[in-house]
């Protein structure tokens, strides 16, 4: 904890120190110097003067904040969802052309424009002589020296000052864009590099979890194959049924889920034994559960495991003992997608599926969803008038 909050603290300063630089930059750009002589009786002596316009420094130095941060945090997580990269570039153009734009204008209303012209008009490209309005009348105290005036009576060294100013400040506002590319690129390499990290250390437990649980597969189908001889052998028909599908339960998670998909029907079959063993806990009145679905998916493939805890959840909240309860499970395959449906009664107060100790989670359902089917699911859980339902929509495209 604490080395992320140092991190944070000099990544921080590091950004303080940029802008310092970055604003020291922005008023050498706004500022410009020009030579001052003064004349008395035969002495002439100069000296040089430097104008630089804070406010306007003040100003580009928040709209190249708006640039970068804007880019970093908006603009270019906006961009990337568009295909198109001529349309990402025209987007990227016309944003920072509009803050740039807006730049010039704050520069051109808050440049000083209070120099004229005396004397008489220069007839070359030479040095003239002016002066600042509301001077003393009569010969001049000093005279600043800079080149010909224009004919709208502002002198040209401002004019050219502008204009150099103007190509410094584009010139930064090119580097503060590709500054905020690399930026924005880097913290998300970085970031994409904390999830892998995160995914192998995930993926390293649960591999160790499933080798712990693996204690010896074989002993445990022996000893139910032998459970179902025993119950055959005794006539009990229904014990030597019920363990027949846990023992092809226990098969299919221990071997086939290892797979990244299945085909369709065998996780149906799988949802037909989990249901089959969980109502035998029950009275055939007091659990009545119906599950459609399509009669031949085939060439259709799904993570496994995917609608199990779903199942579980509804027999586990949705059942009371002499009462009766209906369960309604659905899987709709139309137009390249699959719905999953379950819906069940709701007894007392439900803890969500994250809250609890056992079980998979709501919260493990929608990780494995978003890691399997990225940006191509929907999983809608919502209560009403004592029923819990769940819908889940997968692309299968």
């Amino acid at each position: 904890m604490n080395k992320i909050k140092k991190r944070q603290l000099a990544e921080i300063a590091i950004h303080i120190l940029f802008w310092i630089a970055v604003f020291y930059a922005v008023n050498a750009s706004t500022s410009s110097a020009i030579t001052i002589r003064i004349r008395n009786s035969s002495a002439v002596m100069e000296r040089k003067e430097v104008y630089s316009f804070l406010p306007a420094a003040y100003i580009t130095l928040i709209l190249l904040g708006i640039l970068f941060y804007g880019n970093i945090f908006w603009l270019f997580k906006k961009i990337l969802s568009f295909r198109s990269n001529f349309v990402r570039f025209a987007i990227a153009a016309v944003w920072f052309l509009l803050i740039f734009e807006i730049d010039n204008v704050a520069i051109s209303l808050l440049t000083p424009h209070d120099a004229v012209r005396i004397g008489p008009p220069p007839t070359h490209q030479t040095d003239a002589v002016f002066k600042l309005k509301g001077g003393p009348p009569g010969p001049p105290p000093f005279q600043k020296v800079g080149r010909v005036i224009s004919d709208d009576g502002y002198p040209h060294f401002m004019m050219d000052m502008i204009d150099r100013s103007q190509l410094i400040l584009l010139l930064l506002f090119v580097g503060i864009l590709g500054v905020s590319i690399a930026y924005f690129f880097l913290k998300e390499w970085a970031k994409a590099d904390v999830v892998r990290v995160k995914l192998e250390a995930n993926q390293l437990s649960t591999e160790i979890k499933f080798l712990r649980s693996q204690v010896n597969p074989h002993f445990l189908f022996n000893t139910l194959n032998n459970l179902f001889s025993m119950a055959q052998g005794k006539g009990n028909d229904d014990l030597a049924d019920g363990i027949s599908k846990l023992s092809g339960m226990m098969r299919y998670m221990i071997y086939d889920s290892n797979a990244e998909s299945v085909p369709l029907n065998k996780e149906i079959e799988y949802l037909e034994d989990c249901i089959t063993l969980n109502k035998l806990r029950y009275a055939d009145d007091e659990a009545k559960v119906t599950f459609d679905y399509p009669p031949h998916p085939a060439g259709v493939t799904i993570a496994p495991m995917l609608f199990i805890p779903f199942v579980e959840n509804a027999f586990k909240h949705g059942v009371a003992i002499g009462k009766t309860s209906t369960i309604a499970i659905a899987i709709v395959i139309a137009d390249q997608k699959l719905i999953f449906t379950c819906a069940n009664p709701k007894y007392s107060a439900i803890k969500k599926m994250e809250d609890e100790k056992s079980g998979i989670g709501l919260e493990n359902v929608k990780r494995r969803l978003d890691l399997l089917y990225p940006g191509k699911h929907q999983l809608q859980i919502s209560e009403d008038d004592g029923k819990y339902f769940v819908r889940l929509e997968i692309n299968l495209e």
